[in-house]
């Protein structure tokens, strides 16, 4: 496994792709409501990316159809919109790359539709605050799996369990690099394997789900949810290890 290091310029070209990742996101997050339809969701995201000078880096990648990942309610990653309309109650996953200038960005939230379930509020909440909680206790040295392993701890904290098989990853020149990060310890002790060191960047992405974390993908090919069949939550950002410190560079 090779993890890159980046030098300061090139987290900083990092950093804009990801910022334009975190406007799109934000313009999807203020269009929710009632009745827009998931394929306007994703259009949002395409024009505003488009009008940056950058592309959408998700649309072609893998065979996939559209600008962004849009999941509801069970599906937690790689949701394919569709002509569907959101209505009261429902919790829609959007998930965005950028390539700007050669260089990558990625990101996810979840977001409720007018008024949801307590539980579902408790599953949004509890993936943003994993998300936030594990960023600040990473420094210079820690193991990956030790990250790993933090993520599964505080996934547990809340009364959930991690999405089995599917990780968070290393970005850069391209969008998906190593190392892979799943949301829980694989194998092995947690103090061993790759170190983080300053200059690497990196995807953490906590994947939520109520009582399953086994997967299932759905007839289209993409969609993934919990065996389970219950509603999911997902969250993400990219970081940079900066001064022996995490930074979160598609922070708004």
């Amino acid at each position: 496994m090779a993890i890159a290091i980046r030098r300061p310029a090139e987290i900083e070209a990092i950093r804009v792709s990801s910022q334009i990742v975190a406007q799109a996101l934000n313009r999807a997050r203020s269009a929710i409501k009632i009745g827009l339809s998931l394929l306007e969701i994703d259009q949002i995201v395409e024009d505003y990316i488009r009008s940056c000078d950058a592309r959408p880096a998700f649309k072609g990648l893998y065979g996939f159809s559209h600008s962004a990942c849009i999941s509801l309610n069970s599906v937690v990653i790689h949701g394919v919109p569709t002509d569907y309309r959101l209505q009261e109650g429902d919790i829609v996953g959007i998930d965005v790359g950028v390539e700007k200038n050669g260089w990558y960005g990625d990101a996810a939230i979840t977001v409720g539709v007018g008024k949801i379930t307590s539980k579902d509020q408790e599953l949004i909440s509890a993936s943003k605050e994993v998300l936030l909680g594990a960023i600040e206790q990473i420094e210079e040295g820690m193991h990956f799996k030790e990250l790993s392993a933090l993520l599964e701890s505080l996934i547990k904290s809340y009364g959930f369990v991690p999405l089995l098989d599917y990780c968070g990853h290393g970005i850069g020149r391209k969008p998906h690099e190593d190392p892979q990060i799943p949301n829980y310890l694989t194998y092995g002790k947690a103090k061993s394997g790759e170190k983080i060191k300053n200059g690497m960047v990196f995807c953490i992405e906590p994947m939520l789900c109520q009582k399953s974390g086994k997967p299932k993908i759905l007839a289209d090919g993409w969609s993934v949810i919990s065996e389970d069949g219950l509603n999911t939550s997902h969250y993400e950002h990219t970081i940079a290890l900066i001064n022996g410190r995490a930074e979160i560079l598609s922070k708004e």
